[in-house]
């Protein structure tokens, strides 16, 4: 593993930069905070990082005790983050309400797979929740599938299939960042970009509301009540 460079300043925000500061780094947690992943899932994620690098950095996490690597059987390994990798969840997301603000610049990349999408809807779903909301769902974005969890005040979303959703929630990657982004209504985005399978009825309601909160909180507005 490279040796990797350090501020060696007593700030403590210098001291989480020596560990999460490097380029990927904080992608690769990103990513990892949609569930566990083999490194291909990630490679394939992560556009444009050399398998070296990708090498690099995950051993440079499991060293600062961010994430662990387990076997997975036949042959596979999967990478998952610990308790503390789990405490980075605010950091990457309000760098992701800050990215908000500022328009992509040069040629658009989509990552390999979207469990950014994952990451971020989970992460605000979480600010969000309240106690008085339960129902699982299946988000389906390009047609890769997330299962948002809400029970007991606790939101939780995966990267994974959900076997017996309440609702199944449909759209694509580039309608659902305009949307949360406030290019698209939230009335268009109902009717022309996105759709929603009752399977439990009932459930509707405390996801509809679940999810104007948090396309308010992704564009920095009020919540509705």
């Amino acid at each position: 593993m490279a040796k990797t460079r350090s501020y060696k300043l007593l700030c403590p925000i210098a001291r989480a930069l020596d560990r999460i500061g490097d380029r990927w780094t904080l992608l690769i947690l990103r990513d990892l905070h949609a569930g566990p992943a083999r490194f291909s899932d990630l490679q394939r994620g992560l556009t444009g990082i050399a398998a070296n690098l990708l090498t690099d950095r995950l051993g440079k996490l499991v060293e600062d005790g961010l994430i662990t690597r387990r076997e997975a059987g036949h042959g596979a390994s999967v990478y998952a983050l610990t308790d503390l990798g789990t405490r980075t969840s605010d950091v990457i997301f309000d760098l992701a309400l800050f990215g908000g603000l500022f328009p992509p610049e040069g040629e658009v990349v989509t990552p390999g797979n979207l469990r950014t999408v994952a990451t971020t809807l989970g992460a605000a779903a979480k600010r969000v929740v309240t106690p008085d909301m339960a129902f699982e769902a299946s988000i389906v974005v390009d047609g890769e599938e997330m299962h948002l969890t809400v029970q007991g005040g606790a939101a939780q979303m995966l990267y994974a299939r959900c076997p017996d959703p309440d609702l199944v929630f449909t759209t694509s990657y580039t309608d659902l960042l305009a949307f949360s982004e406030g290019e698209i209504a939230p009335a268009v985005f109902a009717q022309q970009h996105s759709t929603l399978d009752i399977r439990s009825p009932g459930k509707e309601q405390a996801f509809l509301t679940l999810m104007a909160r948090v396309t308010a909180l992704l564009q920095g507005q009020p919540a509705p009540g």
